[in-house]
C-alpha cells in the first residue's frame, strides 16, 4: 500500500517520521556459491532501498547505516538513540514482527542510562564502533540535557505502562505484524503503548508478496488480506489433504484455483512464482473470509505443523522430537530417561524462550541418583543439547540476534502427565484417542504443569551457530 494512501486512515503522516527498528541478518553461502539471506536483508542492502528518493510519507528516524549494521547491539543502540533524539517527530512506531518491538522496549529498559548519558554529553558511546554509524549519528547528536533529564525521569519510574506514548507522545499507531504466532504479544504491546491501534498492512514471505490488508486500522482479530493475483499464480490445497502437491503423488484436481475458494473454508497456500518456484507449498493455513470485488480475502490461521515460535523461528514436532532424543541421551549414564514431555513458547519475559516440560524416570530410584543428575549439571547440558539440535534459524536468533532467550527444561514430578490426561478426559477428550500434546498454551494446563515442577534448568551457553554452518544445513 502506497504510504500516502495511509492518509485515508491516519491524517498527517507526511508531517512526521516513522520510528522503525529494522535489521539485517547474516548472509550465508549455499554449497553452490550463491548468496542466501532473508528477503528483507536483500531489500535493505539493495540500491533501491539505499538510494530511495525522498518521500514525505516514508521518512525513518533510523539512519540507513544503523539499519545495515550486522552487529545487533550497535544497530539497536543507534536506532533507539536516534528515535529518542527525534521523539516529537515520531508519528508511528514499528518493526516487522511484534516480538521485535518488545525487544526494542526491553533494550530501552536495559540501556536508558547510557542513552541519556550520550544525549546529555552530545557524544556517542565508545561501545558503538561502526564508523558509518558514528558518522550518521553525529549529524543528529548534540548536547541536550533537557531531553536527557526527560528520558531519565520516564525510564527511572519503574512503571513501563504506556511508555511508547509517554516518550513518543505523537505516535498514532503501531506498525507491526500481530497475526498468527505474533498474536500472543498483543496484550503486552497494548500495555506498553497505552492501547494504540496496531496496523497489519501486508502479507508476504521470502518467496512471494501475497496480499494487502485493505482495512489496516481494524482490530487485529479481524485482519484479512486481499490476495493480489498479479504477484504469482495462486492455488489452494483444502486443509486436511494428505500433505502432497501435484507432481508428488496427488492429482491436480485436489488443488483449488484462486477464483474457486469458498468462504469459511481453510486452505494451504500453494504458489507458482515468476522467480521459478513451481507449485511451492508455503506452509501457511488460511481461512477465506470474503471477497473484495472478485479477489478473495484470507485470514492467516497458522503455520502448518509449527509447534513453537517466538519470532521468525518455526519448530515443528519432528524437530522437537529430535532435540529431545538428542538431549535425553545425556541421561543414560545416570540410568534415567524422559518418560513424557511437552513444550510451551513463554513470551512473558523479553526475549521469549522455549520451555520444555520433562517427566523423568530413574531406573535407580535412590535419592543419590536424582541428586547426581542435578549436581553434575546434566539437565543444563540437556538444555544446550536441545538447542544444538534445533534448526539454524532458531540458533541464529539465539546467538546473533538475541531475540530468543536460553531454552529451559522444567522437570515435573512423576504422574504429572497422567494428571494432564485426566484433565483432558474431564473436558471431553476420548481416552482411546488421547495423545499427549507436544505443545500447550491453555492457562489451566500451564497452571497444572507449573504446579508440579520440581526443578528448572536453563541452557548455560548459546548453541553453536555461524553463517558458514547455516549455509550447509
Amino acid at each position: 500500500m502506497a504510504s500516502r494512501q495511509w492518509n485515508s486512515y491516519v491524517a498527517g503522516l507526511d508531517k512526521g517520521k516513522g520510528l522503525y527498528f529494522l535489521f539485517v541478518k547474516s548472509e550465508t553461502k549455499t554449497p553452490g556459491g550463491l548468496t542466501a539471506r532473508p528477503v528483507l536483508t536483500s531489500y535493505y542492502k539493495s540500491e533501491h532501498f539505499q538510494s530511495r528518493p525522498y518521500d514525505p510519507y516514508n521518512v525513518f528516524t533510523s539512519p540507513t547505516a544503523a539499519i545495515l549494521c550486522a552487529d545487533a547491539f550497535q544497530s539497536m543502540y543507534a536506532q533507539m538513540l536516534c528515535g529518542l533524539l527525534q521523539r516529537l517527530d515520531v508519528l508511528r512506531v514499528g518493526t516487522v514482527f511484534a516480538s521485535g518491538l518488545l525487544r526494542a522496549i526491553r533494550f530501552l529498559q536495559l540501556h536508558w542510562q547510557e542513552l541519556c548519558n550520550d544525549i546529555a554529553a552530545g557524544a556517542l558511546t565508545p561501545k558503538v564502533t561502526d564508523p558509518s554509524i558514528r558518522g550518521a549519528v553525529a549529524e543528529l547528536l548534540k548536547p541536550d540535557t533537557e531531553l536527557a533529564r526527560f528520558v531519565a525521569a520516564e525510564c527511572s519510574k519503574g512503571d513501563w505502562a504506556s511508555i511508547i506514548t509517554r516518550i513518543w507522545p505523537n505516535t498514532k499507531y503501531l506498525d507491526v505484524i500481530v497475526t498468527g504466532a505474533m498474536a500472543q504479544y498483543i496484550p503486552t504491546l497494548e500495555y506498553y503503548s497505552g492501547g494504540l491501534p496496531m496496523a497489519c498492512t501486508m502479507y508476504a514471505s521470502s518467496e512471494c508478496f501475497f496480499g494487502l490488508n485493505l482495512k489496516p486500522m481494524c482490530d487485529p482479530s479481524e485482519v484479512s488480506y486481499t490476495i493480489m493475483p498479479n504477484m504469482a499464480y495462486f492455488e489452494f490445497l483444502p486443509h486436511g489433504g494428505d500433505g502432497h502437491v501435484p507432481g508428488a503423488g496427488v492429482d491436480k484436481a485436489q488443488l483449488v484455483d484462486l477464483a474457486d475458494v469458498e468462504v469459511g473454508k481453510e486452505y494451504e497456500l500453494v504458489i507458482t512464482t515468476y522467480a521459478g518456484l513451481n507449485r511451492y507449498r508455503v506452509g501457511d493455513v488460511l481461512r477465506v473470509t470474503g471477497f473484495h470485488n472478485a479477489a478473495p480475502q484470507f485470514r492467516f490461521v497458522r503455520r502448518k505443523n509449527v509447534l513453537l515460535s517466538i519470532e521468525s523461528d518455526k519448530t515443528d514436532e519432528a524437530e522437537l522430537q529430535k532435540a529431545v532424543e538428542s538431549a535425553s541421551a545425556l541421561l543414560q549414564p545416570y540410568n534415567a530417561s524422559v518418560v513424557e514431555y511437552t513444550s510451551h513458547a513463554d513470551t512473558k519475559a523479553i526475549p521469549g524462550h522455549y520451555v520444555i516440560y520433562w517427566e523423568l524416570l530413574a531406573k535407580d530410584a535412590s535419592p543419590s541418583a536424582a541428586e547426581a543428575v542435578t549436581r553434575d549439571g546434566v539437565l543444563e547440558r540437556c538444555c544446550l543439547a536441545m538447542e544444538e539440535a534445533l534448526n539454524s534459524v532458531y540458533r541464529q536468533s539465539r546467538v546473533a540476534d538475541g531475540s530468543i532467550g536460553p531454552l529451559e527444561i522444567r522437570v515435573v514430578r512423576g504422574g504429572t502427565f497422567e494428571e494432564l490426561m485426566d484433565y483432558a478426559i474431564s473436558r471431553g477428550a476420548s481416552i482411546n484417542q488421547y495423545k499427549v500434546p507436544r505443545c500447550v498454551s491453555l492457562p489451566p494446563i500451564l497452571e497444572l504443569l507449573d504446579s508440579r515442577v520440581v526443578s528448572a534448568h536453563f541452557s548455560p551457553a548459546p548453541p553453536k551457530w555461524s553463517a558458514h554452518c547455516a549455509a550447509n544445513q
